[in-house]
């Protein structure tokens, strides 16, 4: 159908291509979509969704252990993973069929295939060739797959959601949060799990005192958790595979470095964009280093008429920030009043076992950046845990400006914590003081009271380092 013509081209029908396409259809904008895969993109396929029904699947060994002490009797139970696998796949179908309903509902032309410009207005996909008045690039980020020997023998997170069945022995390689995340669940859903990471402690960006208790806590439950460590090589072995193991840092932790057998390797080394073959830089689109499309602050690419939102662009990789990117698209496109997306003080969450939450600034930017600052902390075994006799700890954490008291950062690690920081979150946002969380009356007994109960600074800075905990 050559020479068809919209107002609005958009690559890829993910979280924020679907939020673009909607909202600029609702402003009177003709919008045609093109998806290569499953409407709703990582988050809903191989992402957040699949993800967090894992998560909750594998939590159900620690609430089913400790049933027992509040009187339960729940003997016998045991974990399916090709029925939960089912029940997982049925939900995310329903979910693609609602992404396409909303789509449609609104005036959306779906096309299924994988689009390429041409040029700056005009697109090429299965066979047609449409102009475009302005073309959304929103394609995503995939998986990084390690460039070592054996490597074809391993699978990424994007695989993990699929496998026939529970590997007994699981080694995952990658400290950031999908491969964090993976450990707990997979431990949870009964593999005996060996994370391995090249630094000296995963999860680099989150606030220290919350990657150190989360690390106690992982091996508390069992998780075989290596520091230091790099594998050069995956091979084939009589009982698996075989893991060729080396210490870039020649640290190691005390721990053994030379060789690991497991039935499974899961690399969780980061995403990258997913730009080939797209013909962004024919067009004459400008992408970095790492393939990422550039833009500023109104998501527009070095060639005019062509935008770029989401994880394609590599500025905060979260569904809720692409989400918010298309809305903002649209608005600047079609609703004549253009707007920027905003970055700053965005909440988030490592869906760990226990997991952690957070929002603005950690400890070590306030060291590095502020002349005085606060932090106030408490550590503590929340009542769940009692009767159920684990010894799990949470903690809690703010950050504060000493010069004028203003709450700069929010920090937990515990059951309920995402929960929970989305709402400290809105008050960090709104630039509370500490005045204001010690004013407000606590909810007990709940683990957010903490929260407005912390009355003595830990921590000031620079002049004091001591630690009272």
């Amino acid at each position: 159908m050559s020479g068809h013509h919209v107002d609005l081209f958009v690559l890829g029908a993910g979280s924020g291509g679907v939020r673009a396409s909607r909202m600029a259809a609702r402003y009177g904008a003709r919008v045609m979509v093109a998806e290569a895969g499953r409407l709703g993109g990582t988050c809903v396929n191989v992402g957040c969704v699949p993800k967090k029904l894992m998560w909750y699947a594998a939590h159900y060994r620690e609430l089913l252990a400790a049933a027992g002490g509040f009187g339960w009797q729940v003997e016998g139970a045991s974990f399916d993973w090709g029925r939960f696998r089912a029940r997982k796949d049925a939900e995310i179908e329903r979910l693609n069929d609602i992404y396409r309903n909303l789509l449609e509902a609104s005036g959306v032309e779906i096309v299924e295939g994988r689009a390429r410009l041409l040029d700056a207005h005009t697109v090429e996909v299965g066979g047609r060739r449409v102009r475009a008045e302005h073309v959304a690039v929103a394609v995503g980020g995939a998986p990084r797959r390690p460039a070592i020997p054996g490597a074809e023998h391993a699978i990424t997170s994007d695989d993990a959601f699929f496998l026939d069945r529970l590997p007994p022995r699981l080694a995952i390689v990658g400290g950031g949060y999908i491969g964090v995340e993976m450990a707990g669940i997979f431990h949870g859903m009964g593999s005996r799990v060996t994370l391995l990471y090249r630094g000296e402690l995963f999860l680099r960006g989150f606030d220290d005192e919350l990657r150190s208790a989360l690390a106690h806590e992982m091996r508390a439950k069992g998780i075989d958790l290596r520091f230091g460590v790099e594998v050069t090589a995956i091979e084939r072995a009589a009982s698996g595979l075989r893991l060729r193991l080396d210490d870039p840092t020649g640290g190691g932790g005390g721990l053994e470095v030379g060789e690991l057998e497991v039935d499974q390797v899961l690399y969780a080394i980061g995403r990258e964009p997913r730009t080939a073959a797209l013909g962004l830089e024919q067009a004459g689109v400008e992408l970095d280093g790492r393939g990422a499309v550039v833009v500023d602050e109104y998501s527009r690419t070095s060639v005019p008429g062509v935008w770029a939102i989401g994880d394609v662009t590599d500025r905060v990789n979260l569904t809720p920030v692409a989400i918010h990117e298309g809305m903002c698209l649209a608005a600047t496109l079609f609703g004549s009043e253009p707007q920027a997306p905003d970055h700053a003080l965005i909440p988030t969450a490592v869906f760990s076992q226990p997991p952690l939450a957070t929002v603005g600034m950690t400890e070590a930017q306030a060291k590095a950046e502020l002349g005085h600052y606060e932090c106030y902390c408490g550590r503590f075994r929340p009542l769940e845990h009692t009767l159920g006799e684990s010894e799990e700890r949470s903690l809690m954490k703010l950050v504060v400006d000493a010069r004028d008291s203003r709450v700069l950062g929010a920090h937990m690690l515990g059951q309920h914590a995402p929960e929970i920081i989305q709402g400290v979150a809105i008050a960090v946002k709104m630039g509370a003081r500490k005045q204001h969380f010690d004013a407000t009356i606590g909810i007990h007994p709940t683990s957010a009271e903490e929260f407005v109960t912390l009355r003595e600074p830990i921590t000031v800075g620079p002049i004091h380092e001591e630690r009272r905990v």
